[in-house]
């Protein structure tokens, strides 16, 4: 049987969000058994390279890779790119854009155009889907720099995909189970973790919204006797000295203008951690919650990970991670939308646009509420582990795939082999 030749253009073997988006994507379509998968490696930014061979698990991707001239041999049946929509491009007969989405209220026209040039394209949350649905453009010459008074509008199909959780990797472990971390280093019994990149922007400005979340740390259990910590899992974009350095003195300047000699103590982890490995520090019983002041997320798959392990979670009550955060089991935090500051802005965060800002009483409040009421909230922690094994599973998403690909891609002409009929001709007599 022919399968049909399945060329993705994605960073899968980088340490990144996009990258382990990308490996569950093309794992699930080579689990289907209907396609020639064939992968082109892309670099995410500044991330580091080399995820696959450093993780075992992952390796056997590696002999999916297309030979140099994977495009001297004509059009792909199906073509897909992994990456953020203004770099889609039609390549193959039919063509599918993946992306994680956007973190704000908007994005700029040329992501839509992007969109428009695919036959059809999945994101992560219900939150990417609505932005891009509700997104209008002036369409500007680029001779005159004047509207040519059309406007540029989503035209072409748009799914949500959502990004599934391994549940053999991200699950509860025993205590003679944990191998990796040794955190006898930290007093305290009690510990809230953080995990993402400490990025661009002025204080309360950074799309993670770390530095708010530590000053508020700080003024929450300042001068207390009974004191949690927090742990921030965080780079500046990638895992080195330098790295580490820049968020160590944001923390010391934050720690600055707290009133107080009597603060909690907040710790950093940095460095490229495995699936494994950060199941492990999930699972640490110095580590008690999950909490997020995040602005905007395309989909926060950290938060659907820890979620796996079934302790309490605090987040940010705005954008892609409302799909798989159920408010009845998790602490979602109040705010406002307000404009992406000129110093977080980027190719993508568009200064127009808008995301979210947690309350600072609020955050305070969950802090307090989650530390001195753990046991209520443990059991919150639970339910909530049980929603999202139900359905944010990998195995979930993986059906999704293959439901999609099978309602969408159409057939393609096969290559059938020549048969002639045998002709039973006369024998032919010598004449001499």
């Amino acid at each position: 049987m022919n399968k049909p030749r399945f060329v993705i253009s994605c960073p899968f073997d980088t340490y990144s969000g996009y990258g382990a988006r990308s490996r569950d994507i093309v794992k699930a379509i080579i689990k289907t058994d209907k396609y020639k998968v064939e992968l082109l490696s892309q670099k995410w930014g500044e991330t580091s390279w080399g995820f696959c061979k450093e993780n075992p698990e992952w390796e056997f991707l590696i002999q999916y890779l297309a030979k140099p001239d994977w495009n001297k041999v004509g059009k792909p049946d199906i073509w897909m790119q992994i990456t953020i929509p203004n770099e889609f491009q039609p390549v193959g007969k039919f063509n599918i854009g993946c992306t994680a989405g956007i973190e704000s209220t908007a994005c700029k026209g040329e992501w839509v155009e992007g969109l428009n040039r695919m036959d059809m394209n999945w994101v992560s949350s219900v939150h990417a889907k609505t932005v891009f649905e509700s997104s209008r453009f002036d369409k500007i010459d680029k001779r005159t720099n004047k509207s040519t008074g059309q406007s540029i509008v989503l035209n072409k199909p748009i799914e949500v995909i959502f990004e599934g959780a391994n549940l053999d990797v991200y699950k509860p472990l025993k205590i003679n189970e944990l191998k990796t971390f040794d955190l006898s280093d930290i007093k305290e019994s009690f510990c809230y973790l953080f995990v993402g990149h400490w990025m661009h922007g002025e204080h309360g400005h950074d799309r993670k919204n770390v530095g708010v979340l530590v000053q508020e740390f700080f003024n929450t259990f300042k001068n207390k006797k009974q004191k949690p910590a927090l742990i921030l899992k965080a780079s500046a974009g990638t895992s080195s000295y330098i790295s580490r350095e820049e968020i160590l003195d944001k923390i010391r300047n934050i720690k600055r203008t707290i009133n107080s000699n009597d603060l909690p103590n907040v710790y950093l982890i940095n460095g490229e951690f495995s699936d494994y490995e950060m199941n492990e520090l999930y699972n640490n019983p110095k580590v008690k919650a999950m909490v997020t002041t995040t602005k905007g997320e395309g989909f926060g798959r950290p938060l659907l990970e820890f979620s796996a392990v079934g302790k309490p979670i605090i987040a940010s009550g705005w954008s892609g991670h409302l799909d798989f955060l159920n408010p009845s089991f998790t602490y979602l935090l109040p705010g406002n939308l307000e404009n992406v500051h000129p110093s977080a802005a980027n190719n993508w965060l568009i200064r127009e646009s808008k995301w979210f800002q947690v309350s600072s009483n609020h955050l305070s409040k969950s802090l307090k509420e989650v530390y001195s009421k753990y046991k209520q909230y443990s059991v919150k922690g639970k339910q909530q582990k049980q929603f999202a094994k139900t359905n944010f599973s990998w195995k979930k998403m993986q059906e999704l795939v293959e439901s999609s690909l099978d309602r969408i891609v159409p057939e393609f002409p096969k290559q059938v082999e020549l048969s002639l009929p045998k002709l039973n001709l006369p024998k032919m007599k010598k004449i001499n």
